[in-house]
């Protein structure tokens, strides 16, 4: 295999890896805690708090299942479009789509099989106390921080394209 075609599979790999960590996870705390039950990582920062969440992010849209379902599904295969079309030879892509696809997969199947999302990382950050949250609910935001690097680094590659294409070899503008 030549080594972009290994990156490429990567993303794919990469994408199962946090599939596998996030189930796990899950399985973890719905066999060895009870809902609402909490266990204090870091005094008034970190909790493992059992929760369940049948929304989205910070529980809206509650109980709309199949809206999640379609979206979902639309966003997977989105997903894996721009990683067959786009990723190849683009590792920051590559791996900020490998995490948005493990990320939307991990939810998709407690959605699917549990009618609920498990979350538990309870943080309160400067007092806040942010909305509890699992594996793949992380993998989607780095996922996703990393698409907007990478959107801004190639917009600032084109622009220095376009820079350069209109300087001569003594950098002298042309009109």
């Amino acid at each position: 295999m030549k080594i972009m075609e290994v990156a490429f599979v990567f993303f794919y790999i990469l994408a199962l890896i946090i599939i596998a960590l996030d189930q796990l996870t899950k399985w973890m705390i719905v066999k060895n805690m009870e809902i609402g039950e909490s266990i204090e990582v870091i005094s008034n920062f970190l909790y493992i708090t059992s929760h369940r969440n049948k929304g989205a992010a910070w529980g809206i849209l509650q109980g709309q299942m199949w809206f999640f379902y379609l979206i979902t599904i639309a966003v997977i295969i989105g997903i894996v479009y721009y990683i067959q079309k786009q990723a190849k030879g683009k590792l920051l892509l590559g791996i900020s789509l490998g995490l948005m696809l493990g990320g939307a997969i991990g939810n998709f199947l407690d959605r699917l099989f549990r009618k609920e999302v498990v979350d538990f990382v309870n943080t309160y950050i400067f007092g806040y106390d942010f909305p509890i949250f699992n594996v793949a609910d992380s993998s989607l935001v780095v996922g996703v921080g990393l698409l907007m690097l990478h959107m801004l680094m190639e917009e600032r590659a084109v622009k220095k394209e376009k820079e350069s294409e209109s300087h001569g070899e003594n950098g002298t503008h042309h009109s």
